[in-house]
């Protein structure tokens, strides 16, 4: 029997604490955030993602995935889930993983903010390396425009107190 995903993700933006407090400083100066290096598509950068299992909420796929892709683990860090879904249609090239017929997936975004960078283990099978950008050179070199967007709100999301 063959396992599909379901059309229901997360996209979990990683990032450190290192905004500036100063005032004349650019909003969002000094945030890095993690990228992947996908092994299925070496030069395909993009932030931790991962399909919802049968039954599991987005939360707890995002704690999941943080913890299989990176060997860290969430709920020690501050993870907060910012209320925004995305849908897009899934790239022909991967519809295959989907049940027959599904071209779309709805990606619930989240927020995990470290206090400095962390070592990383990676997910040989997913990921082929690892590295720590400036934000916004991070939203220019991941490959998925919902990715990018998510990217390009960090300043304004994380200056801002999240439930």
């Amino acid at each position: 029997m063959t396992r599909y995903k379901q059309p229901v993700s997360v996209l979990v933006v990683i990032f450190t604490a290192a905004p500036s407090t100063d005032p004349s400083t650019e909003l969002g100066a000094g945030f890095e955030v993690l990228l992947l290096e996908r092994a299925d598509y070496p030069n395909y950068w993009q932030s931790v993602t991962g399909s919802c299992e049968p039954g599991e909420v987005p939360r707890d796929t995002a704690l999941r995935e943080v913890g299989e892709e990176t060997g860290l683990d969430a709920a020690q860090y501050a993870l907060s889930d910012w209320q925004l879904q995305n849908v897009y249609e899934i790239y022909p090239h991967w519809r295959h993983r989907y049940p027959p017929g599904i071209t779309h997936n709805t990606e619930h975004v989240f927020g995990l903010q470290l206090p400095h960078p962390a070592a990383i283990r990676l997910a040989s099978r997913e990921h082929l390396n690892f590295q720590w950008l400036a934000w916004q050179d991070a939203a220019q070199k991941v490959f998925s425009p919902s990715n990018r967007a998510a990217i390009l709100e960090l300043p304004a999301r994380a200056n801002r107190k999240m439930p």
